[in-house]
Protein backbone atom coordinates (compact mmCIF):
# COMPACT_ATOMS: atom_id res chain seq x y z
CA UNK A 1 0.00 0.00 0.00
CA UNK A 2 0.85 3.41 -0.89
CA UNK A 3 1.64 5.95 1.75
CA UNK A 4 -1.35 8.13 2.95
CA UNK A 5 -0.36 11.59 2.25
CA UNK A 6 -1.35 12.49 -2.19
CA UNK A 7 1.73 14.41 -2.63
CA UNK A 8 4.44 12.75 -0.89
CA UNK A 9 7.32 11.17 -3.38
CA UNK A 10 8.42 7.83 -2.98
CA UNK A 11 11.71 7.90 -1.20
CA UNK A 12 13.98 6.26 -4.11
CA UNK A 13 12.24 8.15 -6.63
CA UNK A 14 8.91 9.03 -8.45
CA UNK A 15 6.19 6.94 -8.61
CA UNK A 16 5.46 5.50 -12.15
CA UNK A 17 1.94 3.84 -13.87
CA UNK A 18 3.24 0.38 -12.52
CA UNK A 19 2.54 2.15 -8.72
CA UNK A 20 -1.00 4.02 -9.89
CA UNK A 21 -1.84 -0.22 -11.27
CA UNK A 22 -1.28 -1.35 -7.74
CA UNK A 23 -3.49 1.52 -5.60
CA UNK A 24 -6.04 -0.07 -3.65
CA UNK A 25 -9.55 -0.31 -5.56
CA UNK A 26 -11.10 2.75 -3.15
CA UNK A 27 -8.33 4.84 -3.94
CA UNK A 28 -8.81 7.41 -7.02
CA UNK A 29 -5.84 9.58 -7.63
CA UNK A 30 -3.95 11.01 -10.31
CA UNK A 31 -0.02 10.71 -11.11
CA UNK A 32 1.84 14.10 -12.41
CA UNK A 33 5.25 14.07 -12.51
CA UNK A 34 5.78 10.89 -10.48
CA UNK A 35 3.52 12.53 -7.55
CA UNK A 36 0.27 11.18 -6.52
CA UNK A 37 -2.76 13.67 -6.09
CA UNK A 38 -5.90 12.18 -4.69
CA UNK A 39 -9.00 13.19 -6.19
CA UNK A 40 -12.47 14.19 -4.18
CA UNK A 41 -14.46 11.20 -3.73
CA UNK A 42 -16.82 12.26 -5.38
CA UNK A 43 -17.75 15.44 -7.89
CA UNK A 44 -20.82 17.95 -6.90
CA UNK A 45 -24.07 17.27 -8.31
CA UNK A 46 -23.59 20.50 -10.20
CA UNK A 47 -20.63 19.19 -11.60
CA UNK A 48 -22.29 16.23 -12.91
CA UNK A 49 -24.83 18.22 -14.18
CA UNK A 50 -22.71 20.84 -16.30
CA UNK A 51 -20.48 17.49 -17.15
CA UNK A 52 -23.63 15.56 -18.40
CA UNK A 53 -24.99 18.35 -20.67
CA UNK A 54 -21.20 18.84 -21.82
CA UNK A 55 -20.47 15.42 -22.72
CA UNK A 56 -24.15 14.37 -24.04
CA UNK A 57 -23.69 17.30 -27.32
CA UNK A 58 -20.52 16.09 -28.04
CA UNK A 59 -21.59 12.85 -28.26
CA UNK A 60 -24.57 13.23 -30.05
CA UNK A 61 -22.53 15.37 -32.79
CA UNK A 62 -19.70 12.70 -33.15
CA UNK A 63 -21.97 10.47 -34.18
CA UNK A 64 -20.81 8.62 -37.57
CA UNK A 65 -17.40 9.97 -36.98
CA UNK A 66 -13.89 9.00 -36.38
CA UNK A 67 -13.56 11.20 -32.69
CA UNK A 68 -14.85 9.07 -29.46
CA UNK A 69 -15.88 11.28 -26.57
CA UNK A 70 -15.00 9.68 -23.03
CA UNK A 71 -15.84 11.13 -19.16
CA UNK A 72 -14.25 9.88 -15.99
CA UNK A 73 -13.14 7.74 -14.46
CA UNK A 74 -10.84 7.09 -17.76
CA UNK A 75 -7.15 6.53 -17.31
CA UNK A 76 -5.07 9.02 -19.95
CA UNK A 77 -1.55 8.04 -19.72
CA UNK A 78 0.78 10.69 -21.48
CA UNK A 79 4.83 9.19 -21.58
CA UNK A 80 7.57 11.74 -22.47
CA UNK A 81 8.19 9.49 -25.25
CA UNK A 82 8.10 6.08 -25.87
CA UNK A 83 8.77 4.28 -22.43
CA UNK A 84 6.98 1.18 -21.25
CA UNK A 85 3.26 1.85 -19.96
CA UNK A 86 4.85 0.97 -16.45
CA UNK A 87 7.70 3.80 -16.70
CA UNK A 88 5.22 6.81 -17.42
CA UNK A 89 4.72 9.47 -14.63
CA UNK A 90 1.76 10.91 -15.70
CA UNK A 91 -1.70 9.78 -15.14
CA UNK A 92 -4.71 11.47 -15.40
CA UNK A 93 -8.01 11.35 -15.59
CA UNK A 94 -9.83 14.00 -17.84
CA UNK A 95 -14.00 15.07 -16.46
CA UNK A 96 -14.06 14.93 -20.36
CA UNK A 97 -11.87 14.37 -23.41
CA UNK A 98 -12.07 13.80 -27.18
CA UNK A 99 -10.03 11.44 -29.56
CA UNK A 100 -9.63 11.46 -32.71
CA UNK A 101 -6.76 8.75 -33.17
CA UNK A 102 -7.77 5.30 -32.34
CA UNK A 103 -4.66 4.24 -32.35
CA UNK A 104 -4.47 5.95 -28.72
CA UNK A 105 -6.80 3.56 -27.62
CA UNK A 106 -6.93 0.23 -25.67
CA UNK A 107 -7.77 -1.94 -22.91
CA UNK A 108 -6.38 0.48 -20.63
CA UNK A 109 -7.82 3.54 -21.78
CA UNK A 110 -5.77 6.40 -23.83
CA UNK A 111 -2.05 6.40 -24.66
CA UNK A 112 -0.74 9.75 -25.66
CA UNK A 113 -2.48 13.13 -25.77
CA UNK A 114 -6.62 13.45 -26.73
CA UNK A 115 -7.52 15.98 -28.59
CA UNK A 116 -9.72 17.89 -26.54
CA UNK A 117 -9.75 18.29 -22.43
CA UNK A 118 -12.15 19.40 -20.37
CA UNK A 119 -11.91 20.00 -17.40
CA UNK A 120 -14.43 21.29 -14.43
CA UNK A 121 -13.36 22.77 -12.10
CA UNK A 122 -14.00 22.73 -8.45
CA UNK A 123 -12.07 24.21 -5.29
CA UNK A 124 -10.75 21.55 -4.25
CA UNK A 125 -9.09 20.72 -7.81
CA UNK A 126 -8.81 24.62 -9.14
CA UNK A 127 -5.26 25.05 -8.50
CA UNK A 128 -4.07 21.88 -10.05
CA UNK A 129 -6.14 22.09 -12.94
CA UNK A 130 -5.22 25.78 -13.27
CA UNK A 131 -1.38 24.74 -12.63
CA UNK A 132 0.36 21.36 -13.08
CA UNK A 133 -2.41 20.27 -15.53
CA UNK A 134 -2.00 23.01 -17.78
CA UNK A 135 1.45 22.78 -18.01
CA UNK A 136 1.20 18.64 -18.64
CA UNK A 137 -1.64 19.37 -21.43
CA UNK A 138 0.62 21.86 -22.66
CA UNK A 139 4.15 19.99 -22.99
CA UNK A 140 1.82 16.51 -24.29
CA UNK A 141 0.16 18.45 -27.02
CA UNK A 142 -3.44 18.36 -26.28
CA UNK A 143 -4.77 20.48 -28.87
CA UNK A 144 -7.52 22.27 -26.99
CA UNK A 145 -7.92 22.68 -22.96
CA UNK A 146 -11.32 24.02 -21.45
CA UNK A 147 -11.71 24.66 -18.00
CA UNK A 148 -14.93 25.05 -16.59
CA UNK A 149 -16.39 26.65 -14.07
CA UNK A 150 -20.12 26.18 -13.39
CA UNK A 151 -19.81 28.60 -9.89
CA UNK A 152 -19.20 31.79 -12.27
CA UNK A 153 -20.74 30.06 -15.30
CA UNK A 154 -17.88 30.87 -17.70
CA UNK A 155 -15.79 28.82 -20.04
CA UNK A 156 -11.80 29.64 -20.24
CA UNK A 157 -10.64 27.99 -23.67
CA UNK A 158 -6.89 27.38 -24.50
CA UNK A 159 -5.59 26.58 -27.69
CA UNK A 160 -2.19 25.08 -28.98
CA UNK A 161 -0.20 27.12 -31.44
CA UNK A 162 2.37 26.45 -33.52
CA UNK A 163 4.82 26.72 -30.76
CA UNK A 164 3.74 24.27 -28.51
CA UNK A 165 2.39 26.71 -26.33
CA UNK A 166 -0.68 27.29 -25.24
CA UNK A 167 -2.00 31.11 -26.66
CA UNK A 168 -3.68 33.71 -24.59
CA UNK A 169 -7.09 32.61 -23.30
CA UNK A 170 -10.22 33.25 -24.59
CA UNK A 171 -13.09 33.40 -21.84
CA UNK A 172 -16.74 32.77 -22.81
CA UNK A 173 -20.09 32.68 -20.31
CA UNK A 174 -23.46 31.89 -20.44
CA UNK A 175 -24.58 33.92 -23.12
CA UNK A 176 -22.19 33.07 -26.03
CA UNK A 177 -21.92 30.07 -28.38
CA UNK A 178 -18.53 28.29 -28.59
CA UNK A 179 -17.69 26.42 -31.62
CA UNK A 180 -14.16 23.96 -30.51
CA UNK A 181 -11.34 24.11 -32.58
CA UNK A 182 -11.17 20.27 -32.47
CA UNK A 183 -14.41 19.61 -33.84
CA UNK A 184 -15.67 22.47 -36.28
CA UNK A 185 -19.63 22.52 -36.78
CA UNK A 186 -20.33 21.88 -32.91
CA UNK A 187 -21.93 24.40 -31.77
CA UNK A 188 -22.44 24.56 -28.02
CA UNK A 189 -24.67 27.03 -26.28
CA UNK A 190 -23.55 27.52 -22.50
CA UNK A 191 -26.37 29.22 -21.26
CA UNK A 192 -27.71 25.78 -22.39
CA UNK A 193 -25.33 23.96 -20.06
CA UNK A 194 -25.29 26.19 -17.46
CA UNK A 195 -28.98 26.55 -17.83
CA UNK A 196 -30.01 24.05 -14.67
CA UNK A 197 -27.19 25.88 -12.50
CA UNK A 198 -28.95 29.32 -12.49
CA UNK A 199 -32.75 27.83 -12.29
CA UNK A 200 -31.17 26.20 -9.33
CA UNK A 201 -29.86 29.61 -8.10
CA UNK A 202 -33.08 31.39 -8.75
CA UNK A 203 -35.35 28.66 -6.62
CA UNK A 204 -32.82 29.34 -3.51
CA UNK A 205 -33.40 33.22 -4.04
CA UNK A 206 -36.88 32.42 -4.28
CA UNK A 207 -36.96 30.43 -0.73
CA UNK A 208 -35.21 32.95 0.90
CA UNK A 209 -37.09 35.82 -0.11
CA UNK A 210 -40.07 34.28 1.23
CA UNK A 211 -38.54 33.60 4.51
Amino acid sequence: MLSSPATRHRENGRFTYGDYLRLQDDRRAELIGGMFYDMSPSPSTEHQRVSMELAARIHGFLSGRDCEVFTAPFDVRLPAADEADEEIVNVVQPDILVVCNPEKLDERGCRGAPDWIIEIISPATASRDYIEKYELYQQAGVREYWLVHPDYRIVNVHLLGPDHRYGPQKSCSEKDTVEPATLPGLMIDLGKVFVRHRATENSHDSAHDSD
